[in-house]
């Protein structure tokens, strides 16, 4: 595999873990959700809507270092 190649894939391949890691977080969420919700409802709350801002929040980091290094 050449360099140029290489760095093509990379951001593709970085994008789809990352998808895959957040899809299957968003798969177990709700059972997490009802397992906080029998402590606290507003802290199961405050836990899904975390984890939906920390998925914005990777990409948004990620945009950041794809900038820095130019790619």
């Amino acid at each position: 595999m050449n360099a140029p190649e290489q760095k093509d894939r990379s951001p593709a391949i970085a994008a789809a873990i990352i998808l895959l890691v957040v899809g299957v977080g968003f798969f177990v969420l709700p059972k997490i959700m009802l397992w906080i919700g029998d402590f606290s409802p507003l802290l199961a709350g405050a836990f899904g809507g975390l984890f939906v801002l920390g998925f914005f929040l990777i990409f948004w980091l990620r945009a950041r270092y794809q900038r820095r290094r130019g790619l």
